[in-house]
């Protein structure tokens, strides 16, 4: 079982977040008061392809060890400033299959759609920071580490300290792509 280590939100369509006391994640939704709350995509380059398509990306997660790795090379990083809701220890997010579902506290459910493409906002952040979250598998695929991202099954509040358990789908389980 793994942890949440830190909550965030924003209403704006900025970059990185504010660390929150707590979230309200609302079924089907995603994060209340968060800009990409909503049942339809809200990422900006997504809404300017279709505004229709539907949102796989209500709710985006980090795993703390993310920022441990990164701070190896150099480079101060802290929850929310990636842009995550929530950030989480003990999980592999990266390693879950699609489907996987998370328990967040004692009510609220995330189901995982698929990997964050990580984007050239992050080099901006901080300069040199892309190539450390995105790099090449010995077979040259790309390999993604900068969180998963889910819609929201059950609703429920989410604090720093709340238990994350992992529900795993039945049947095959399929690797995570980029949502």
């Amino acid at each position: 079982m793994g942890k949440v280590t830190a909550v965030c939100s924003s209403g704006e369509h900025e970059f990185s977040k504010p660390v929150r006391d707590r979230i309200r994640l609302l079924e089907g939704l995603g994060v209340e008061g968060d800009a990409h709350l909503g049942v339809t995509v809200q990422h900006r380059s997504r809404v300017a392809q279709d505004p229709t398509q539907p949102n796989l990306r209500q709710v985006h997660l980090i795993q703390q060890e993310l920022f441990d790795e990164v701070a190896a090379a150099g480079f101060t990083v802290g929850p929310g400033q990636l842009g995550e809701n929530v950030t989480t220890r003990g999980i592999d997010l990266l390693g879950l299959p699609r489907g996987a579902r998370l328990r967040l506290g004692s009510q609220a459910v995330v189901e995982i759609t698929g990997l964050r493409n990580p984007c050239l906002q992050i080099e901006g952040f901080r300069r040199g920071l892309l190539k450390e979250v995105v790099g090449r598998a010995e077979d040259g695929s790309v390999v993604r580490k900068a969180g998963v991202m889910g819609v929201v099954l059950a609703g429920g509040e989410v604090r720093p300290g709340d238990p994350v358990q992992v529900e795993l789908p039945d049947g095959p389980q399929l690797p995570l792509e980029r949502v």
